[in-house]
């Protein structure tokens, strides 16, 4: 029996369906958006911010912030090379945390400790904004003129070889 993986992917539907649903950020769940300059441009209403040039220094603070989340969203441009890496980066510690607290004096921190599900949103925000740019509730500080101007692809291949390249 293979080992049950350590993120899933949550599509632009299922997370516009879930921004719009009763459940609030960041209680029940939070986007945490690791684009770095591409940021510009617009975002998902209500994302964490968390550059991917920054994200193992920010590390301990985002597991620290989003323990009794029960889901984390990851997602940078299209969610090929930084969105996966931060979520599999974020669950590989959260894992690590769970398996270090074991011992039976371990303080039990609320009753989604150990229940998190970690997802990267399939696409990534290139094509969440298409489906969603003009939809104040999902997509805030949309700019036409970013997204016409880009060539995402190449764009998000360039950025990724850097990253893959820090500490698989």
């Amino acid at each position: 029996m293979s080992p049950a993986p350590l993120f899933k992917y949550i599509t632009g539907k299922e997370l516009a369906e879930l921004i719009k649903s009763e459940k609030s950020p960041p209680k029940d769940y939070v986007v945490i958006d690791v684009r770095d300059a591409d940021f510009a441009g617009g975002n998902i209403v209500n994302c964490r911010p968390s550059p991917s040039q920054e994200f193992e220094d920010n590390l301990d603070s985002l597991l620290e912030d989003t323990r009794e989340v029960p889901m984390v969203i990851f997602h940078c441009a299209l969610s090929q090379q930084r969105g996966p890496w931060a979520a599999l980066r974020y669950a590989r510690r959260r894992k690590g945390e769970r398996e270090a607290a074991t011992d039976a004096d371990a303080p039990k921190e609320g009753a989604q400790e150990g229940k998190q599900e970690i997802f990267v949103l399939e696409g990534g925000f290139a094509e969440f904004q298409r489906a969603f740019k003009d939809d104040p509730q999902l997509v805030e500080k949309w700019d036409k003129e970013v997204w016409e101007e880009e060539d995402w692809d190449t764009e998000e291949e360039d950025r990724d070889e850097e990253v893959w390249t820090l500490d698989d």
